[in-house]
């Protein structure tokens, strides 16, 4: 917690930043240390009703420089391309679920370089999840090749096509 927050204080002066967890209670705890250090902020979990009003408040107000966001609420259907500092503060088994939170930046109209972390405890749950998902990626990457000379074209076989 105590290095999420340092780094948020130290970045809220130039950078718009997304938080996710996938514990909304853990987004209260945060939520809360925003409130004493008097950060503003906005937040979004799978209760939330009006998604796009705190959407557009986190993109167009200059006094909103974090934006809470459960990860499974987060994941689909939101365009945050004022951000460009992404936390992950606890990960989910699948990092695909994380890849689509981070892509909420790389949006048409993102004009900054985006950082994303991932924030992991030693000696947690956490870190043997992590430890899961890279033998996950590992498996697949393994099932699935690329052949790179058959994804390549011939500028000659290119040209073919046009005559």
């Amino acid at each position: 917690m105590e290095a999420l927050i340092e780094n948020i204080k130290e970045k809220t002066g130039n950078h718009k930043i997304l938080v996710f967890s996938q514990f909304v209670k853990m987004l209260q705890i945060v939520k809360n240390r925003l409130e004493e250090e008097h950060i503003h902020y906005e937040y979004l979990d799978g209760q939330t009703t009006d998604r796009q009003n705190r959407v557009e408040n986190f993109q167009n107000n200059a006094a909103v420089r974090v934006f809470l966001i459960s990860l499974k609420a987060g994941g689909t259907g939101l365009n945050l391309t004022e951000a460009d500092y992404v936390f992950i503060i606890d990960p989910w088994w699948n990092p695909a679920v994380e890849n689509q939170a981070i892509d909420r930046c790389y949006r048409i109209g993102q004009t900054k370089k985006v950082m994303a972390y991932r924030m992991i405890c030693k000696d947690t749950i956490e870190e043997k999840i992590v430890s899961l998902q890279q033998k996950k990626k590992n498996v697949a990457s393994g099932i699935i090749s690329i052949d790179d000379e058959k994804k390549s074209f011939d500028i000659d076989e290119v040209k073919e096509l046009f005559r």
